[in-house]
């Protein structure tokens, strides 16, 4: 029977074992914020007491012209971690059918710096060793019962408050969500510098999001006035927007598999019409003997013509195979690929034009490439000559002046007589104009008397 037992237990051990690995693996991903909600609409909700209910309006403030972000009007109440209907919060919370949110921002606190009554009417001080303990394992409830809901978390922490020992309060609070905040994987975001002066200390007035000093706190020295939540609702939203630039990057996933599916998706790719009903494919004649408009189509279809080339080059891929004497001293052959992307057809055009010799080239002619997902590659293409036969030739840009000057920070060489020469006795300036001639002097005659 302890065999049998010992079997069984190995058997369901197996059976278990597979699912936090799967979960976990489902999971993984280096976006907070999931890339694909429902309906390509995130939903914002806020968790707290009074500070929620503030900055509630402040986000509502923020993404107003966002259209990807639905902040919820309502939030959700809860009194505070240290009241004794903390427990029965978090239970209709979890048992409560409510609308999913994507995003959750809790702010709590306001009444937290109080001591803690337990279930079984023991009262702990506030600060001590088992009053931390027994608020972390009740932080640890709160995250864990709204990351069940799937929603990506934002703590933010307290404020600085204007009693000193009501700010070590806050302080003693922030560094226990903090810690409880890192465990469970989710962000904690830190208001303390943003909202007290030069100093450190607090302040109730400070410059507002369009830099104005403005009254931000309340006469309590706690809360905030609309202008202190808006501005507080402004760091948080930076916080939101940088995560969902992350997981807007997570939707453009590139093509990738195995060979298979790669020549499935190009069979789906719409081919080139055949030549026997070839049209007007959008190629301008590059030949110099016409002098009509050569970049208006012609209205009915046309043949293309055989000894008009194509100028897009396609990608190439070649294989090469190089031998040496091994460590053995065996012959081994090693196999490299060399990889040649796609050259559109504007660069070869551009690379490829006959210059004129009565109008140079401008430096750093610019050919756009769209490579698709809201990019563009800008490729400069530097002529070196003005003209196919030769002339001045132009310095690279990296030889200019204002790249050695204000690029690479290289001083340039003082000319004699201009400002930046500092030496001693000054030369006189080489203005290109040659001296007059020295006149003999004059001598003076001497005038009869009258």
């Amino acid at each position: 029977m302890r065999a049998l037992a010992m079997v069984l237990a190995a058997v369901v051990m197996l059976a278990v074992s597979p699912a936090p690995q799967a979960a976990a693996q489902e999971d993984a991903g280096t976006s907070y914020v999931t890339p694909f909600p429902e309906g390509d609409n995130y939903k914002l909700q806020a968790y707290g007491d009074a500070f929620a209910e503030g900055l509630l309006w402040g986000l509502i403030e923020s993404f107003a012209g966002d259209g990807r972000v639905q902040v919820l009007r309502r939030h959700r109440a809860l009194a505070g971690i240290s009241r004794p209907e903390f427990d029965d919060e978090i239970r209709t919370e979890e048992t409560t059918p409510r609308e999913k949110a994507h995003i959750g921002v809790i702010m709590i606190g306001y009444s937290d710096r109080v001591a803690l009554r337990l279930a079984t009417g023991r009262r702990l001080a506030f600060g001590t060793e088992e009053w931390r303990e027994e608020y972390g394992k009740r932080v640890d409830r709160l995250i864990r019962a709204l990351k069940r809901q799937g929603a990506a978390l934002y703590w933010i922490g307290l404020p600085i408050l204007r009693r000193v020992e009501a700010n070590d309060d806050a302080q003693t609070i922030n560094d226990l969500v903090r810690e409880k905040a890192y465990l469970n994987g989710i962000k904690f975001v830190d208001i303390q510098a943003q909202f007290a002066d030069e100093s450190g200390n607090y302040s109730a007035y400070g410059p507002d999001l369009t830099g104005k000093s403005r009254l931000l706190r309340e006469a309590d020295g706690v809360l905030f006035t609309p202008a202190g939540y808006r501005k507080l609702a402004h760091f948080v939203e930076q916080e939101i927007k940088r995560d969902l630039m992350q997981a807007r990057k997570e939707r453009a996933i590139p093509l990738a598999g195995s060979e298979a599916e790669q020549k499935r998706i190009s069979a789906q790719r719409p081919r080139p019409s055949s030549e026997g009903d070839a049209g007007w494919r959008g190629i301008v004649s590059t030949d110099k003997g016409d002098k009509g408009d050569q970049s208006r189509a012609p209205t009915q279809p046309t043949q293309p013509q055989a000894s008009e080339p194509s100028l897009e080059q396609k990608a190439d891929n070649s294989r090469i195979t190089l031998k040496s004497i091994g460590a053995n001293g065996r012959e081994e052959a090693v196999t490299l690929d060399i990889l040649r992307p796609a050259i559109p057809s504007a660069v070869v055009a551009l690379v490829t034009r006959k210059e004129s010799t009565d109008r140079p080239s401008q430096i750093g002619d610019v050919v756009p490439n769209d490579v698709g997902g809201g990019l563009v590659v800008m490729s400069s293409i530097t002529p070196s000559t003005t003209g196919p036969g030769g002339g001045v030739r132009r310095i690279a840009p990296s030889q200019t002046p204002y790249y050695q000057v204000l690029i690479k920070g290289e001083r340039p060489t003082p000319k004699p007589g201009r400002a930046d020469d500092f030496s001693w006795p000054r030369a006189e300036p080489d203005l290109g104009v040659a001296p007059a001639p020295a006149t003999p002097p004059r001598r003076l005659q001497r005038l009869p008397r009258s």
